[in-house]
């Protein structure tokens, strides 16, 4: 039989999702673990973004922090946590995760509040808005679209990345990759891919589904042409350059 037909097998074997340590299991593990580290990251570089959007400054600072931190090996900075005090344990794989997906989500918060129109935010002072008025009604509106786009982005990368976890110990879908590997099955690695590359795939249509929704109407992108930026414009990258 083929690998393809060996994973086919493989997928379609009750005990293989209902067994303890099967796929439900592990499925559970790898959402908890990537939703622990998109939250510890959002309460980090939302505010920052919002912050640093709202003054107009860091701009060089954030194209720093976003360009090393692409450059850094994910599994470099995983090893690195697990040496550490934390150990070889899911919470290195959430610090390290979290990590990963600060630059998206502050760098799009940075340019969506940073590109909020200057006489709209005068507009809004001269009708009595107080800052945190300005803040809830005007700029974050108007902003959402790019952060939502940026928290997307970022969920996006952390469920495909914490597959990684398995290599230090960690829980998830990465344990049914890990163990294809040691026992030479091509089958359940094959398998193993296609339930992350599903996971990552519907995370993404989830998030594109409720970004949708939570968006102003006048704001919203189009369901077919979700990467678009505010206006028609492209989305900018993690450097904050169009693409």
């Amino acid at each position: 039989m083929s690998a393809v037909g060996d994973a086919v097998v493989y997928l379609n074997d009750p005990l293989t999702w209902t067994r303890r340590g099967g796929v439900l299991d592990l499925l559970g593990e790898h959402l908890a673990i990537s939703a622990a580290a998109v939250v510890a990251a959002a309460a980090l570089a939302l505010p920052a973004g919002v912050l640093l959007g709202r003054s107009g400054r860091g701009a060089g600072g954030i194209v720093v922090l976003s360009n090393v931190s692409r450059a850094v090996p994910t599994l470099a900075l995983l090893t690195v946590f697990a040496v550490t005090p934390i150990g070889f344990s899911d919470a290195a794989t959430i610090v390290a995760l979290a990590v990963f997906a600060v630059p998206p989500m502050l760098t799009n918060t940075f340019v969506g509040f940073r590109e909020v129109d200057r006489d709209v935010r005068e507009a809004a002072r001269a009708m009595g808005m107080s800052r945190g008025q300005l803040l809830r009604r005007v700029e974050f509106p108007l902003a959402l679209p790019l952060v939502a786009t940026g928290v997307r982005t970022a969920a996006v990368q952390v469920v495909a990345t914490a597959t990684l976890a398995a290599l230090v110990g960690g829980g998830g879908l990465g344990r049914i990759i890990n163990l294809g590997f040691g026992q030479q099955d091509l089958g359940q690695i094959i398998a193993g891919a296609v339930l992350v590359a599903a996971l990552a795939l519907l995370t993404e249509l989830v998030l594109v589904l409720v970004s949708w929704a939570v968006t102003p109407g006048p704001r919203r992108l189009p369901l077919l042409g979700v990467r678009g930026g505010p206006a028609g414009q492209p989305e900018p990258t993690a450097s904050g350059v169009p693409l």
